[in-house]
């Protein structure tokens, strides 16, 4: 593989272990938060109380969706969502509800899933066999640490190196695979390209985040570890942000339940992957916030359209596939 292939894959590889290792950040009273809403750059929902309108757009369209809208115009876009509006109104009375918002963002939710699996699948299994082997995945995409010294593999690039990379995938691999013969089924695999959505792989998951976070591995997370996640001084004697001050007091006080000024394993499972926590009731209570003009609770096309920007981008989006199949396009 060429050098800027290694680094083309090194790059994708940090961005899937940082994506694992999503956290927590100011937010709007009025929205439920989970530190794991990242859009598909990595970039975080609320970050430093500045709002990603992109992750958005990704929630209600899909991340491969949204992109398609970048290139329409507004008037196309807004045309666009409104046939979407048209299929999130389940009972067709005009009025889109928070449970019918909730539902469609859960749908784009699962299509996602199912469409990046599909063809992750078919690329490292075109003959579409019952299961793919750890040795043949490992081949496919570290095969060319074969060529690399151990220097070359242990080198790291912001925290990270092909080494640690591939032992990840290696031992999400082995927790993805519940019948234990080193081979993974299409639902297995689901598991393994998409863990935080897995009721299988929530323990690896917090692993994951734990070590991510850990730097000076003595298992538990301080509170310079929980904020050196999120922000960075370029220069020591930088005055913090206000938004950090409030992270620090948002650790003292609602992430660090014992009050021993660390946060433990279970107090870390307690922070990201709250009981009650509904992923797609959250972004639609957000949307429902941005866009409900006359404050009924419900939102009517007009004002859905009148804040497109909010659901489909700056120029809009096309709803992709699934929506080009039909006609009243």
């Amino acid at each position: 593989m060429a050098k800027t292939g290694i680094q083309m894959l090194l790059l994708v590889a940090v961005a899937a272990v940082m994506i694992s290792a999503a956290r927590a950040s100011s937010i709007p009273e009025e929205v439920d938060f989970n530190p794991f809403e990242h859009d598909s750059l990595n970039a975080k929902h609320f970050d430093g109380g500045e709002h990603n309108a992109q992750f958005d757009h990704e929630a209600f369209l899909g991340p491969d969706e949204s992109k398609k809208f970048d290139n329409l115009t507004p008037e196309e876009s807004r045309r666009r969502l409104g046939l979407i509006v048209d299929r999130i109104d389940e009972n067709k009375d005009g009025f889109v509800t928070l449970p019918e918002l909730k539902n469609w963002i859960a749908y784009t939710q699962r299509r996602y899933i199912d469409e990046d699996v599909s063809r992750v699948w078919k690329q490292h299994n075109p003959e579409n066999n019952a299961t793919i082997s750890w040795e043949s995945y490992r081949e496919a995409v570290y095969g060319f640490l074969d060529n690399l010294s151990n220097d070359e593999m242990e080198q790291e690039e912001n925290g990270v190196s092909y080494k640690s990379v591939m032992k990840r995938d290696r031992n999400r691999w082995s927790v993805a695979d519940l019948d234990l013969d080193d081979n993974l089924t299409r639902e297995e695999f689901t598991a393994f390209l998409h863990p935080e959505d897995h009721p299988t792989m929530k323990h690896l998951v917090l692993r994951e985040t734990i070590s991510d976070l850990d730097k000076d591995n003595d298992g538990k997370i301080s509170v310079d570890e929980y904020i050196g996640d999120m922000y960075r001084s370029a220069n020591a004697e930088d005055e913090e942000p206000e938004w950090v001050a409030n992270e620090r007091e948002a650790f003292s006080n609602h992430r660090d339940l014992d009050k021993d000024g660390y946060l433990n394993e279970e107090e870390v499972k307690q922070w990201i992957s709250p009981q009650d926590f509904d992923h797609s009731e959250s972004e639609a209570k957000h949307l429902l916030f941005e866009a409900d003009v006359d404050h009924d609770e419900q939102l009517t096309k007009e004002e859905i359209l009148d804040k497109y920007d909010v659901f489909v981008g700056s120029q809009a989006t096309d709803f992709g596939e699934a929506l080009a199949r039909h006609d009243e396009f």
